[in-house]
Order: structure tokens, then sequence, then C-alpha cells
């Protein structure tokens, strides 16, 4: 065992030698090369990403050998890129827990056999840096480490996701240098990073030296400044110089021009104030930023600057004195390969994505992102509540959940944590709220880190969830600006909105768990957020999957989640809860989400006359900058299009416009659409790019359906053939052949033209694969086993016949075993000469039962059957409380693409409000499905069962058949996987309810 001081169980010492937090920034030789942000091109920067010789022990106890001597022999260890977790690499464990602690709770003490990684790196200094001081930063460590520099101790630090910089100077020699690396994977600092994440370690961040004169500008606090009307603004630069210096600042705008400059002689600290007249303010919507630089004559440091004010006013939360709503997603860094080392261009694509779907603010959960990831933020758009790295969650297992934070010993370690977050993104436009972390209960340690950040930087609010009421600790909360909830009922929500002795805004930090197929209960809380104005909004959890990418023995690829990997204590697929898939492929729920935050509102006022009224939601855009194209649909073709013009409206207000179509088709189901694109090309999305869309529901029915009606009739007079042969009851008719089975009370044949449309006989169904949000009712389902619940026939009869009609009634229940049947019901099967089986159905659902996941019918057809035709919400899958991003019309699909791959299967690819069907084989041959009633309608080649049993999708054995569920109704997807319980007007809870469906073979091709 190395002879090391033991910093890693000591909570009264967090680093050694350890440079005082400051900004974020790369010096550069001139203003054009530090505004180009090229940090290669800069001669005071020297990367030491890339290979480093490492070696993994198990145990920190194992290592024997003095590694980090300028002679010691490395040769024979392995490589490694950095940076890099080095569980991606194929070391130690792949863990994911979210609550529990993967070590026992035993602050501040950390299992002896504590894992540790070897790293070791030679590099050499250009001469041009004799003479200056040299440091080194690395930007992220999981979770504590040792720095050696040619043999010498020069610093430890703890506290994974912030810089720890290090003046190595000291330690250097002409020639060749070597860096030594022992990082820890666990140390007391683990009791405080219990985020729910996978357990990576190591350099995982960039890791980079800075070669500074002995005089040079440290750090800057760059604090802009606005008049009560805006008009006059200030730039207040808080200087902190090594040495006596003569700094200079330039501020240009947005085009180059130089608006503002002066100079200060600075030793330690000094100020420079720039005034700026009617500077362009900052917001999401307008990222208007000036460039900031602040030179020493040999070194030039670049900030980009935003002029904005961010206040709570009579308890409703503003930027620059306007009321706005935060429509956001929490976002980890998290990526399918790399774990939480994150590409620049993987952070692009995250901003680009959530850009495209009207998301403006993220939520950095729960620790501050890589900081390249805010300026990105600052130039996109986004309001950002960065996250101090403090998660104890594991505390509420072990029944003291605000230990910590009532500890007086632990206050240092508290404070630490939001003091490197606030110095290092202080200058950043897009930070409106200083959050101290997330579910670690609340007390001393929590008001102090308060009070430091409040101290330090007065233009931005705090926040911290943790205080709520319903988790107990302390109840003062005086140093909080805003309220703050997780998952809270709708019912809270509205209450918070009516209650005017509020004083502070309400910000749902998470809400709407976006696990699976899901969330299903968006507009409720936007409703309410645009109803009341201390409703702030509130972010999604969470933007993505955290999947692992991984491989089966036969090399099939698929994306991880707990326990793939042996991994325990682990909490299965919960990190599989985002609105992306690991590789940001967008779910639909980032679909409904986009629809539902959209910048813009267009509502009917006589929609069949064109007339509209149309709110702009943008807080500070007009309407310019997008166009409005509509059409006007029948039966799913297009009757006439065009382009709204001159279509205005200030920011928050409405306008009336008319789309001047020439006249309503007179025959067809007509829609009338309206599409908000934009007009020009963005950062984030190309010409033409669909911001968001309206659809007006016209009325009418399809075109030629009295025709056919006509000819349906009469082919119902052709005559049929009924013949009796023990149970079955075979009907026969001029080109069709169905067969009824009375014990099973149900068809078991129907054909047109020797095709047989049935591989099994038509079932009752009330059974789903149960999705992610159904996790918590769907013990009570088994419990009265609707899983397993089989059709028993009491009786079958004919209750009528004719030459070219025959009708028999079911009387038959649905249940499973040890439970009374779930319902009990009549079924009236009629066929007639055409070849058309009617379905009539009357439902009773036994008292006491938690509402039904589904009521319908579920048919089982023969291989071949691929194209799926229907006219209902589309194109994706659509749901009762999940459908406002589809739209009506007429879809023609692949039972393939019907399929929605989410990680872990579940329920998927149903279409709501379905008015007519068909599956067929690739001729047309198939069945057609009317229903008297919209109905829910889906075709897939997995029963329920398939995807109820499979962990993964690569787990999934495609069937032959296509199974074709044909739904009364199915219960909503809500988000109770995290929120709160279904809504009760998206349950099947109905204890009684009629249902009536057709069935009709078809031969498309010849109808």
């Amino acid at each position: 065992m190395l002879n090391l001081e033991r910093y890693w169980e000591n909570p009264h010492i967090l680093e050694v030698n350890r440079q005082e937090p400051r900004a974020y920034y790369i010096p550069y030789a001139d203003a054009a090369s530090a505004m180009a942000g090229k940090r290669s091109r800069s001669p005071f920067y020297r990367t030491l990403n890339g290979g480093w010789k490492f070696k993994y022990y198990s145990s920190v106890h194992h290592i024997q050998e003095s590694f980090y001597d300028s002679d010691f022999d490395a040769s024979g260890w392995d490589d490694l890129l950095v940076p890099s977790c080095w569980q991606t690499e194929g070391y130690d464990q792949l863990h994911y827990t979210n609550v529990n602690y993967p070590i026992p709770c035993d602050p501040p003490y950390v299992p002896d056999e504590n894992p540790a990684g070897l790293y070791i790196r030679d590099f050499r200094l250009e001469e041009a840096w004799n003479g200056k001081q040299t440091y080194t930063v690395f930007e992220g460590v999981n979770s504590c480490f040792y720095l050696w520099v040619n043999g010498q101790f020069a610093g430890y630090s703890q506290g994974s996701r912030m810089p720890a910089e290090f003046d190595i100077t000291p330690f250097l020699q002409q020639g060749i240098n070597r860096m030594a690396v022992m990082v820890l994977k666990w140390c007391d600092g683990t009791y405080l990073e219990d985020q729910d994440l996978w357990r990576f370690s190591g350099i995982f961040r960039d890791v980079y030296l800075l070669g500074r004169e002995q005089a040079h500008i440290r750090d800057v606090f760059a604090k802009p400044e606005l008049s009560k009307n805006f008009v006059e603004g200030v730039l207040r630069c808080e200087l902190e110089t090594a040495g006596s210096l003569t700094v200079t600042a330039e501020l240009q705008d947005a085009e180059g021009r130089v608006c503002a400059s002066g100079q200060v002689n600075a030793d330690g600290h000094a100020e420079l104030l720039l005034q700026v007249r009617e500077p362009v303010l900052w917001n999401a919507e307008n990222p208007y930023l000036y460039e900031l630089f602040v030179s020493d004559g040999r070194e030039t440091i670049h900030f980009p600057v935003g002029f904005r004010t961010v206040s709570v006013e009579d308890g409703i939360f503003k930027l620059n004195g306007q009321a706005i709503k935060l429509k956001g997603v929490n976002r980890h860094d998290s990526h399918p390969d790399l774990g939480q080392t994150i590409p620049l261009e993987h952070m692009i694509q995250d901003l680009q994505l959530m850009k495209r779907h009207n998301v403006n603010t993220v939520r950095t959960s729960h620790y501050p992102n890589d900081p390249r990831f805010l300026e990105l933020c600052d130039r996109f758009g986004f309001y950002v509540v960065d996250e101090s790295d403090l998660e104890c969650h594991g505390l509420a297992v072990s029944g003291d959940f605000h230990q910590l934070t009532q500890d007086p010993s632990w206050e240092k370690a508290f404070v630490d944590r939001v003091e490197r977050m606030v110095e290092r993104d202080k200058n950043h436009a897009s930070v409106i709220m200083w959050s101290l972390g997330n579910e670690s209960g609340y007390g001393a340690n929590h008001i102090a880190m308060a009070k430091w950040a409040q101290k330090r930087d007065d233009s931005r609010l705090v926040h911290y969830e943790g205080a709520a009421t319903r988790y107990g600790g302390d109840t003062d909360t005086e140093d909080l600006d805003i309220e703050s909830e997780m998952y809270p009922s709708l019912a809270y929500v509205e209450a918070y909105g009516t209650d005017e002795s509020r004083t502070k805004p309400l910000f749902l930090c998470e809400y709407s768990h976006a696990m699976g197929n899901g969330p299903g209960d968006l507009k409720e809380y936007w409703d309410l957020f645009y109803k009341y104005p201390n409703l702030m909004g509130g972010c999604v959890w969470e933007w993505n999957d955290h999947g692992i990418r991984a491989q089966t023995s036969s090399g099939e690829e698929y994306f991880g989640y707990g326990g793939d990997f042996g991994d325990q204590p682990n909490d299965g697929n919960f990190c599989i809860d985002g609105l992306v898939s690991p590789d940001r492929v967008p779910h639909t729920g980032l679909l409904e989400l986009k629809q539902i935050i959209a910048p813009v509102r267009i509502e009917a006022v006589d929609a069949g006359k064109g007339a509209l009224r149309l709110t702009n939601l943008y807080d500070f855009n007009g309407l310019d900058h997008l166009s409005f194209a509509w059409k006007l649909e029948a039966d799913g073709e297009l009757v006439e299009q065009g382009v709204l013009h001159h279509v205005e409206a200030d920011p928050q207000q409405s306008a009336a416009v008319t789309v001047p179509f020439k006249h309503l088709p007179t025959a067809g189901r007509c829609f009338l659409t309206v599409s908000v694109r934009l007009k020009e090309e963005k950062a984030w999305a190309e010409s033409g790019y669909e911001i968001a869309f309206a659809q007006f529901d016209l009325g009418g029915k399809p075109a030629g359906a009295d025709q056919e009606q006509v000819w349906l009739d009469q082919l119902r007079q052709r005559p049929l053939s009924i013949r009796e042969e023990g149970s079955l009851i075979t009907v026969e008719g001029l080109d069709f052949r169905h067969v009824f089975d009375t014990v099973k009370g149900t068809f078991v044949r129907l054909s047109k033209h020797n095709v047989d449309m049935l591989q099994s006989p038509l079932a009752f169904s009330i059974w789903r694969a149960p999705t992610d949000n159904d996790r918590n009712i769907k013990h009570r389902w088994m419990e009265e086993g609707f899983h397993r619940a089989g059709m028993k026939v009491y009786a079958c009869s004919i209750r009528k016949q004719s030459g070219h009609e025959l009708e028999m009634a079911v009387d038959f229940s649905l249940g499973g075993y040890m439970k009374h049947p779930v319902l009990k019901g009549q079924a009236v099967w009629q066929i007639d000469g055409s070849g058309e089986v009617s379905l009539s159905v009357k439902v009773q659902v036994r008292e006491g039962l938690p509402f039904l996941p589904r009521f319908g019918l579920q048919i089982t057809m023969p291989k071949g059957n691929e194209l799926a035709e229907y006219f209902g919400f589309g194109p994706g899958e659509s749901y009762i409380d999940k459908h406002h991003s589809a739209r009506m019309g007429k879809y023609m699909q692949r039972v393939d693409d019907m399929f929605e791959p989410y990680v872990m299967p579940q329920e998927n690819g149903s279409r709501y409000g379905t008015e007519w069907a068909s599956v067929t084989n690739e001729l047309g041959m198939g069945l057609q499905f009317t229903g008297a009633n919209p109905f829910s309608f889906s075709a897939s080649h997995y029963f329920p069962e398939d995807l109820d049993q499979a962990g993964h999708l690569h787990e999934l054995m495609k069937r032959e058949e296509t199974i074709v569920h044909l739904d009364y109704r199915m219960s909503g997807i809500g988000s109770n996987s995290c929120g709160p319980e279904l809504l009760e007007k998206y349950r099947l809870d109905e204890k009684a309810f009629e249902f009536a469906l057709r069935l009709r073979p078809v031969f498309k091709e010849d109808e």
C-alpha cells in the first residue's frame, strides 16, 4: 500500500494545493484568435488529452509500486484514451443505480476495497514557456485524485464534475516531464454524488496545461446591469490579477463594432465599468451576444456577454421585465458509448434537437455540465438552471435524509460545490438560476450555500427543490427565490396558481416522467402553466435514455441498462427514461412535447368559414420569421392549399386570421390544417422546418359512402349457405366462407375467394404489455389476473337466421384463475350475404377492480398481411392522452413501421381515434374494420405477452403473423413511473359499456 494521506475519507479536506475557483476561459494571443476559440492555436494552451499509460487496481491497497516516480517504467501498462470513463473502456464494473448508494452508507467512510486507476503521461514544454507560470487543469475527475509531477506530490482534489487547477511550475524541469495521477472510485464526496446515473470513474473531461505570465489576469466577473427602463446598460467587470497589470477591456456588439472600452491599473483586484447605450437584450428567442475582450497586452481573454435581467415581481418570474414560461428538460451528460465523456458535436446535437422541438430551458441534472455546453447555450439561446454537483439521495434509504446537510462538519463540502460552480459559470447569460443540488435533504448547509450564492451573485435566482415541506428538514427557505416541486398532482399545481398568498413563483424542476411510452399528461400541465402567471413552467424528466451500447454473444447490438452487466444493486431500466433514445432518435413523447409547448397556438372561431384565432406565445418575438401554410383535405386527399399573408401578433397577443379556401367539399371527411414553419434557415433547422401545426375537423362523411352503402346493401341480400357440424357453423356466400365455433363463442375462420384471413380465432382482449408508466398499476392488474384473462362461454345461440343473414348471441366472461371474472358480457355476431361480420358487445365490469388496460378485439392474421391502411391519428403512435402531435388523416404503412422500438419493449404503436382501417397482403387481400365510433387500432408482429416478457429489443422474436387490436378504448399513458397517477378521464374505468365493429373481408384492388 502506498504511504498516502487518506484525504478521501476526510470531509474537512477537499483539496490540497488546488487553485481558487475562477471563471472558465482559455487565454489567447489576440482578440481574433480568442474570438475564433480554437484552443490548440493559443500559444498559452497545451492539451493533455490523448494517450496515457494506465493501470487499474481493484483496490487502492493493492498498489505497492511507486508509480509516480519520474523514472518508473510504465511501458508494460495499458494505453488509455483521456478523457474517458474507465468502465466504458473495459475496466471495473458498469453500474447503474438510482437512489441506493453502491457502497455501505457510513459517511465519511468508503470500502477499503476502493478501486483505483493509475495514469501516467509524459510531455514536453516548448521553450517559449520558460519562465511562465504553468498550470494544469482537470475539468472533471470522478471521484477524487492525487497528482504528482516529476515524482513530486503536486496536489489533491475531489468534487467530480468541477474543474481542479494546480500550479505545477515548481515541479517542472527542462525537457521531458512526467505527470502521474491516481484516481479513486470512491471518497467521502461519493456521499454527495448519489445521482440517478451510471457510476463512472476516471479522468472523464478535458485535461490541459496553461502557460501564463508571472503577472496575469486570473479571473473576470462580467456583470451586465440594466436601468429599470432597459435603456442604459453597464458591464461591470470585476477583475482579479496575479501581480500588477494594466488591463484593457473592449466590448464589441454582434456586428463587430466597438461600443465601449476602458483601461485600469490592477494589482490584485480592480473594476472596470463599460457603458452601453440602448443595449440589445439577450433572451432565448434572440440570443444577442456582445463580445468582451479583456487583455493585459500579452494575453487576451474572451467572454460572450448577454445583457438581461432575472427577477421575481409580485410572485411572477420575469426575464427583462417580461413574464416568461420555462419550457424545459432535464439533461444528463450521457453518451451511449463514452458514458459521461461528451464530445462537443454531441452537445451541439442535443441543443439542436431541443431547439427543433421548442424547448427553451435546460436543467443540468444534477451537476454542472461540461463548460463548453454553457457556451453553446449562450449562443443557441437557452435558459439554464445550473445545478451543483450534490445529491445525497441514498440517505433517504438509511432513514436520515437530512443527516449531512445538518452536520456542521460537512458545511465546507456543501458550500465548495456551489462556489466552484458559480465561479466557473458566472459569465454565462444563459444561466438564470443557481441550483443547490438535488434530493439531498435540507438544512443549515444548504442555507449556507444559498447565502454564499446570493452574496457572490445577486443577478440570478437561487433554486432548490429539496426544501419542499413534504421532505421535512429545516423550514427556513427565505434564501430560496422560488418554490420548486417534483411530479406534483395537477390539483396541487392549480391550487398554487390560485393561491394569492404565494409570494414566490412555482417551478416544476421535474414533471411528466418521459419513461418508455410516455409521457401522457403534458397538455394538462401546460394548460395550467399558461392559465396562472405565478406558474413559471418546468422541466420534463428527462432528455435522453441512458442506455449503454452493448452486444450479445452473437454480435447483436442493444442498449443495456441496470443489471445487464451484473451490477448490484441496480435500478433496472429506470435510466431508460428520456425523450430521445441513447443515440438521440426522438421518441413520440418528444413530438408530443414539441406540439404542446409550441410558440404559436391556433384555435377555431368558425373553422368551417376559415375563421381562426392565432395566439403568439413567444415571450419576445413577433411572427415575422414564420410562414403559415394551410391545406384543405377530404378523405386524406388534398383539395386546396395556400399561404396566409400578413399574419401579425405581438408577443403574448392574439389576432384573427381567415383561411381563404374557396369552398368546403360537399363530400368527404374534411380537415383544415395550418402548418407554422420557419421562413429562413437557422443554426438548428432548415428553412421550411415545421414549428407547430393546428388541425380542425370540418365534418363530413367519406366520399361515395352513400353509393357504397347501396352497393353493400345489395350484397347483403345475397343468399347464404349455413351448415352445422358439431360445434362448428359454416357460413358460405358467393365469394366467402366463414366458420363460427359455438364452443369458443367466436369466429375461427374468415375467408374470401379461398384466402384465409385468420390464423387464430377472434378473441376479446383486456391486457396490454405494461408500459413503464404502468409500473405501479400493473401490480394491481396482475393481482386481479388481467394478464391471464381467458374467455368462458356460458351460452351460445342462434338468435336470427334467414336466407341472407345469421345472428348469434354469446354470453361470456373474461377472467383468470383464483379470481372472480373481470367482466361479463354478451356479444352478438351477425353475418350477411356480403360476407361482412358485425359485432355488438355489451360489457359489465366487476366492481372494485382497477381500471382496465384496454378492451377490444384481438385478431391474429396469417403471414403476409403486411400493409395497414387507416383513417385516424397518425402517422406515429397515438393514445387518448398522447395524440396532440398526431394528425387525423389517411395513412398507409407497413406493419413493421407501426412499431415503436423502445429500449425496453412495451405497449406501443396504437393509433387513437381510428374511423376505419384495413390490414392486407401486398395484393390488397385482407380485412377491413369499421367502428360505430372511433376506436384504437394497432397492427404488430408481437402479442402483448411477447412484449411483456422481453427485457430488450433483441430478445423479441418477430412473429410471421400480424396481430391486430381493435380497441373500444385503451387507457392513457400518463407518467406514473414517477409522476402522479393517470388522470381519471383517461382511464378505462367504466363499469358498463357497449362496443360495435364491422369486419369485412376485402380484395381492395377489385373494389
